[in-house]
């Protein structure tokens, strides 16, 4: 057996012992067509992710006196899992070389975040971030020399799998909403390739919702990751009845990917800000300025109603907790956070917090 078929082995393997102990794994092809018996549901139910992400802003944010309060209260949620986001920045979409600035997590409080973490029982899972300035999408990046910008990426990503490696981190993600070049598909393979040779554990990439379908190495990796920010509404709404309505073509869609692809589909990111009209665009921090904490929880119900128990959903972790002290630009009333919303008593009744 080739090394990197057995890395692929042991991969999977690591992550169906996630799944036993209440982790999010592959679980080998999906074989319903969309629904499953009762038995399979409840099985599947105990091993889904049920994450949230904290990122970082700041090269100290992981070391601040709130990061125990912050994982404290993820934990208090019902979540079983957190993703940290280490970010690296380039100026420009055409940059062939991205490098760490004053907002990168320092490795140090990273290594600090995933330990305090794992002390109070949180699995983790490590999703580095490629951002430009303002407020540029990190899809548009398209390199004037891509096999340049490939090769300083395989630095920054392996940085990454070592340390993940050295911490025990349960999961990583080799990359994120990098529609410029995820289509490069002999380059992203040997990009994991290379993962694969500092860190043993399983992969994914996050696929914005438009992206997904244009990936081609899926067979590369461990799960189907995608970043769930698909629009549920022509008007704001927060009746949840009819937020589950509208993701059933979008479930049924999902669901006949992951046979397609052998593989379970993990909701790398989800989210809506407690603001009017977050149903409509979900990945807009500024859809208006007009609190709407029912239509966020609305949103969260519904996510939870229409994947929970899928066989070929290995769960959600969601965007976000919370911004750290005095680093938010946008006020917590009308962030995506859902901490003392109905979204986390949504949260809490969902995923049975004590």
């Amino acid at each position: 057996m080739r090394a990197d078929a057995l890395r692929r082995t042991v991969a999977a393997a690591a992550v169906a012992v996630l799944l036993a102990a209440g982790g999010c794994t592959t679980g080998g092809a999906a074989k319903d067509t969309d629904g499953t018996s009762g038995a399979d549901r409840a099985g599947a139910r105990s091993g889904t992710m049920r994450g949230i992400t904290l990122p970082s802003w700041y090269r100290t944010d992981y070391d601040s006196p709130a990061a125990d309060r912050y994982l404290r209260g993820i934990r208090a949620t019902g979540a079983r899992w957190v993703t940290f986001t280490p970010t690296w920045y380039q100026n420009r979409v055409t940059d062939t070389s991205p490098h760490t600035t004053e907002e990168t997590a320092s490795d140090t409080s990273l290594r600090h975040i995933v330990g305090r973490a794992h002390g109070l029982g949180l699995k983790v899972m490590i999703k580095p971030h490629i951002d430009l300035p303002g407020d540029e999408d990190r899809a548009d990046i398209r390199p004037r020399d891509r096999a340049a910008w490939f090769t300083s990426y395989r630095r920054f990503i392996t940085h990454y799998a070592d340390l993940a490696a050295d911490t025990r981190t349960e999961q990583f993600t080799v990359g994120t909403e990098l529609a410029g070049v995820s289509g490069d598909t002999a380059a992203w393979a040997g990009v994991v390739r290379a993962v694969r040779d500092h860190y043993d554990g399983p992969l994914t990439y996050a696929a914005n919702y438009d992206e997904y379908r244009k990936i081609h190495f899926w067979k590369d990796l461990d799960l189907i990751g995608i970043d769930a920010y698909w629009p549920l509404s022509a008007r704001p709404t927060d009746d949840p009845a009819r937020l589950r309505r509208a993701w059933r073509p979008i479930r049924d869609e999902l669901a006949a990917y992951a046979r397609g692809q052998n593989r379970r589909i993990l909701f790398t990111e989800a989210g809506y800000v407690s603001q009017r009209g977050a149903t409509t665009a979900p990945y807009s921090w500024t859809v208006s300025r007009r609190p709407a904490p029912a239509e966020q929880a609305a949103a969260y119900r519904a996510l939870l109603d229409s994947f929970t128990g899928r066989r070929w959903w290995a769960g959600v972790c969601w965007w976000m907790w919370d911004d750290w002290p005095d680093s938010g630009e946008t006020p917590v009333k009308l962030a995506y956070t859902p901490r003392g919303k109905p979204a986390e008593r949504v949260l809490r009744e969902k995923w049975g917090a004590s």
